[in-house]
């Protein structure tokens, strides 16, 4: 009794040792993808492996029970616009919208699924489901206060690259269940089809919504009290969400079983470069510093590399010689792409007097990317 009370006595030091590694591998396991090379050398092939968590694309799928998302006669699986142009159910520069002094084109972040089950009263009765292991960040129930309709945001946490988001709108109904934080699985029912949205749309036209992308700015909620703008649906509002193609997604992670969201980021191809003067790096830098290239910006002035939909596919500080460029200008737009900006539908830049500048929505992103 007496050894057992003096081994008690010597190595009461155990417990709070333990408890401290056990919030230290937490706090790591949190961190994900910052991890990587903030580590000593000796443990960098050897931590990472065990803490780092898996790819939640391991398990992506199909956000309905239509499966026919990639097929080359898409005929009945996406829902177009009254204009009946199946295009304007896909993704990009597809559609035409009036801006009270003529028509021009406009820009669809997402893609637009079909029902393929009705009642009786022409109600979709498809189950809209979570298309890959991530967490809920937003559920909003009031289908009159966003042109999303009833929607559900999930956040995917890419070892990679840092924190994707999947959108789900125009449901009928959000599962009781569903609140921030709460985890989702694959194939975990979020809600059922619907037709909500601010803007209305026929039971007919009825569809779902999905988008995936990176999260512009975690800062956006204070952009938006500041500017007094409603309505308010904190950082998971639509002008906050920068999306890429979903079918691009789909058909590259069929193709590659090592599938990661930053590999993709590297096959779009950019849409124009841009100079801009900004206080500090940008909080989107931040959270995706696999996107930043090189040292930090320590004179205000970066480059971008940026898609047709506004994603910055790259960052990096700027030369001397860009700075002397830009002179006193707040940006500069270079080398556009004009085959890759297309119809230009979500106007970012305007060609006027024989040269490219930031048109007046373009101002407007990168006064939300800098905030």
């Amino acid at each position: 009794m007496r050894r057992t009370n003096s081994y008690a006595k010597h190595l009461w030091w155990i417990i709070p040792v333990l408890v401290a590694d056990y919030f230290l591998f937490s706090h790591l396991l949190r961190r994900g993808p910052a991890l990587e090379g903030s580590l000593p050398a000796a443990l960098q092939n050897v931590i990472p492996a065990a803490i780092v968590a898996p790819s939640p694309w391991k398990s992506l799928r199909f956000p309905t029970a239509q499966d026919r998302l990639l097929d080359p006669d898409p005929m009945g699986v996406f829902q177009p616009t009254a204009s009946g142009n199946p295009e304007s159910a896909l993704y990009g520069s597809v559609r035409t919208a009036n801006n009270g002094s003529g028509l021009m084109s406009s820009f669809h972040e997402g893609i637009d699924i079909a029902a393929m089950q009705r009642d009786r009263a022409g109600r979709p009765l498809d189950d809209v489901m979570a298309v890959a292991d991530g967490h809920v960040a937003y559920v909003n129930r009031i289908g009159g206060n966003s042109n999303y309709g009833i929607y559900v945001v999930l956040i995917h946490d890419d070892p990679a690259l840092g924190e994707v988001y999947t959108l789900y709108a125009h449901l009928a109904r959000a599962e009781p269940d569903l609140r921030p934080g709460k985890t989702v699985r694959a194939g975990d029912v979020l809600g059922t089809m619907g037709n909500t949205a601010s803007s209305g749309i026929p039971m007919a036209r009825a569809h779902l919504h999905f988008e995936i992308g990176l999260i512009n700015n975690m800062r956006f909620a204070a952009w938006y009290k500041a500017n007094k703008l409603k309505p308010y649906h904190g950082n998971f509002h639509g002008r906050n969400f920068l999306g890429v193609n979903a079918l691009d997604v789909f058909a590259h992670e069929q193709r590659t079983p090592d599938f990661d969201f930053l590999a993709h980021l590297e096959t779009i191809p950019p849409a124009f470069e841009l100079i801009a003067r900004t206080s500090r790096t940008p909080d989107f830098f931040t959270r995706y510093p696999g996107l930043w290239e090189g040292s930090p910006v320590d004179h205000g002035v970066i480059v971008l590399k940026v898609s047709e939909s506004g994603l910055p596919l790259r960052g990096r500080a700027a030369t001397d010689t860009e700075m002397a460029e830009l002179g006193r200008k707040s940006s500069l737009v270079l080398n556009v792409n004009e085959a890759v900006l297309g119809r230009n539908g979500c106007h970012l830049v305007s060609h006027a007097g024989g040269n490219w500048k930031l048109a007046s929505n373009g101002e407007r992103w990168l006064e939300v990317l800098t905030y």
